[in-house]
Formats: structure tokens, C-alpha cells, sequence
């Protein structure tokens, strides 16, 4: 019997969708207002602190994608680095866990946008959108993948109305931005760093994409493209929101609120937030349904390669999915969901993928040293990956000291 494979049907469009329904979804129409709450005004800096430290191990993951463009990204970077199968294993085991993690963070955001329209009960609502998420991931890679950039589409459409919006208040500032400037002593540098730990989850995303790396067409070049990109054009829309967000609400207000995009809407342009609840509605399904697809691909991929139980490497003849993977990260993912507030998952959540984006920086370092030039290979600067480890454990000291 011949065994079915994934198959390759993502091309640059449908990946740079894919990673940036991820990283908006997961990050500014859930986080924006727990950054605040964390960072004050300070919050703009959190968020560009964040986004420094994720450049350097995005450039890392353009040339490890190019160089190694399978499932199970991490685990193989790792093993072929650092050569231990046994934290190959951990670490891809990690990235699984930070994916469902952070599907049952974006169920919470997804019951707070509901909340917007109707009242029902949390445990109902999060298991049901989970199930439905899940049998969509089933169905294909593609019609995954279509509705996820269509999704996409619509949350992006949403972020540029309210920079529309909002955008004279950038102009011409309700608060000096005098205020967005700290002192910089010991303990307002302190809160900056407390903000960029929880912003650096509106940046986790670009990681993903890579998990899918046998379903993509000419993934060497197709990969560093679409990472970038994504990386760029999130970034520019993360600075523009949380300057209108910070501009537009009483900052209190803005920590408050369950569907903090849609109070924003609504106070800047006088209308029924309606459509931005709805489509804060899709952007958190959206984010949730890639981390779903994502870590449903890790698991496929440690399985195929005999590092987790090989029941979880089969895949569908109907579908060409991954369907006994998928349906054991959906119940992990309920699990976390029901037992676990957002912010509490999201930093859970962001602390696995600092260790994780670490250990891969390592990796591509002394891969560079093995086998320093392979053809059709995009490479960067060895002292890239450095800087990623030392900003990435930076990062994590905040946390933990």
C-alpha cells in the first residue's frame, strides 16, 4: 500500500497569508490592552523592544527554512546543530505545546469579541469553536490555508480602518508624546521589558510557517520571502494601532476592556463597533486555526520521523491531512482553554518560544560552522544568530528575575 503524503500547494501568497494571520491575530486584537496594562504609555516601546528581538531570529529561520524545509522545523535545526535527538525531541515537543497554547490564548480573545453579541457560556463557547477549528483543519492543507488568507484579508481590512480613523489623533496627539518617553532608570526600563515579554507574543507567527514546510512549493525561495514580509508589514501595522489605541482611549479604559479594538472603533469614529467586533471575531479564529494547523504539522513530523508514536504520523487518503495529529492537539488545546486565563497562557506561551527561538539560533550558529556554503542557500551573518540568543535570553531573565 502506498503511504499518502502531504501535499505541496502553498506558494508565497498563500504562506506570507498564512504566517501573517498568525501574528495579527494572535497579537494586537487580543494584547493590545494587556500590554498597557503592563507598560503604560510605554507600551509603543514595548512593542518596537519585542520586535528587534524577534528580527534577529526571524533572519535565523530564513536561512534555516532554505537550508532544511520540513515539518518539525525546530527539531530538525536543533538535531542537525546541536546534534542531541534527545532536546531535538524537547524542543519540537515545545513548539507543539507553545502552538496549542496559544490557540487556547486566542479562544479566550475569540469569547471576548462574542461577548460583543451574546452571552454564552465560556466552557461552551471555547470548546465549540476549538472542534470547529479542528474539523477545518482536517478537511486540506489548501481550503485550510484559503480560509485562513481570506480571514486574513478581513483583519487586516479591520486594522486599516481604525489607522483611518484614528490616524489624526496620531497626527495631532490627545497626549503629549512626551509621555510615551520615559526616564529610563532601573525600574522604568524594568516595565519596558515586562511589556515587550507579553508584546513579544503579538510577534509569534513568522515560526509557524515554517511547520508547514512540506506542503510549499519551492520552499527555498518561497520561505525567507514570505517571513519577511510578514515581519514587515505586521510591524509597521502593530506601531500604527497601538499609537491610535493609546491616542483614542483613557488608558484605564483601554487595560479594561474584553474587546479592546472594537471600544477603540467606536470612540474614534463614533459608529457601532459591530464590524470590528466581527472582525475581531475572525482575526482570533484566524490565529487560532493556524496555531491548530501548525502544531498538528509538528506533531505529524516527529512521529514520521519515529521520535513520537508513529500513529500520529498517518495521514489521511481523503484529505491528505494529518487527521489523529490534529485531533489530539484540538483536546490539548480544550484543556488549556477551560483551566487557564489569556494572560497567563500567552505568557506561558511566549516564555516556550523564547527558549525554543534560543536553542535554534544556537543551531544555525554551528551549523554555519559545519557547513558554512550550500548552494542555492540564502545566508546571513553569523553575528545575526548571536544577536538572537543574547536578546532572546535577555528577554527571558526579565521574566524570570
Amino acid at each position: 500500500m502506498i503511504k499518502s503524503k502531504l501535499s505541496r500547494e502553498l506558494g508565497v501568497a498563500l504562506l506570507l497569508f498564512y504566517g501573517l494571520g498568525n501574528i495579527l491575530g494572535a497579537g494586537i486584537y487580543v494584547l493590545v490592552g494587556k500590554v498597557a496594562g503592563v507598560a503604560g504609555y510605554s507600551s509603543v516601546l514595548s512593542f518596537v523592544v519585542a520586535c528587534i528581538i524577534a528580527i534577529f531570529t526571524a533572519l535565523s529561520y530564513m536561512e534555516l527554512a532554505s537550508r532544511y524545509p520540513v515539518s518539525s522545523g525546530e527539531a530538525v535545526y536543533i538535531k542537525e546543530g546541536i546534534g542531541s535527538k534527545n532536546l531535538a525531541i524537547a524542543s519540537g515537543i515545545f513548539i507543539a505545546l507553545a502552538g496549542l497554547i496559544s490557540a487556547a490564548a486566542l479562544s479566550h480573545g475569540f469569547v471576548g469579541y462574542l461577548s460583543e453579541f451574546i452571552s454564552i457560556p465560556v466552557p461552551f463557547s471555547i470548546t465549540m469553536i476549538i472542534l470547529l477549528l479542528v474539523l477545518l483543519s482536517i478537511k486540506g492543507i489548501k481550503a485550510s490555508i484559503i480560509m485562513a488568507s481570506i480571514f486574513t484579508a478581513i483583519e487586516i481590512f479591520g486594522l486599516l480602518l481604525i489607522i483611518y480613523f484614528g490616524f489624526d489623533n496620531i497626527i495631532n496627539p490627545n497626549i503629549p508624546y512626551t509621555q510615551f518617553i520615559p526616564e529610563f532608570d532601573i525600574t522604568e526600563v524594568g516595565i519596558i521589558f515586562l511589556g515587550s515579554f507579553l508584546a513579544f507574543y503579538a510577534f509569534i507567527g513568522f515560526e509557524d510557517m515554517v511547520n508547514v514546510a512540506e506542503e510549499v512549493k519551492n520552499p527555498t525561495q518561497t520561505f525567507p520571502r514570505a517571513i519577511l514580509l510578514a515581519l514587515i508589514i505586521s510591524t509597521i501595522l502593530y506601531i500604527l494601532i497601538i499609537l491610535v489605541a493609546l491616542q483614542s482611549l483613557e488608558l484605564e479604559q483601554l487595560v479594561l476592556s474584553k474587546a479592546p479594538l472594537s471600544d477603540i472603533y467606536q470612540n474614534i469614529s463614533g459608529y457601532d463597533p459591530i464590524i470590528i467586533s466581527i472582525i475581531g471575531l475572525f482575526a482570533v479564529i484566524n490565529g487560532a486555526l493556524i496555531q491548530i494547523i501548525m502544531a498538528s504539522r509538528v506533531v505529524y513530523g516527529l512521529s514520521s520521523k519515529g521520535w513520537l508514536p508513529k500513529y500520529f504520523a498517518r495521514v489521511s487518503n481523503v484529505t491528505k491531512t494529518p487527521v489523529e495529529a490534529t485531533v489530539l492537539v484540538g483536546i490539548v488545546t480544550v484543556v488549556f482553554a477551560l483551566f487557564f486565563d489569556l494572560v497567563t497562557l500567552a505568557g506561558f506561551t511566549s516564555m516556550l518560544i523564547l527558549i525554543i527561538f534560543t536553542l535554534v539560533n544556537i543551531a544555525l550558529i554551528r551549523i554555519k560552522k559545519i557547513k558554512p556554503k550550500v548552494e542555492g542557500v540564502i545566508e546571513i551573518p553569523v553575528w545575526i544568530p548571536w544577536c538572537g540568543v543574547i536578546l532572546n535570553l535577555l528577554l527571558i531573565s526579565v521574566k524570570v528575575f
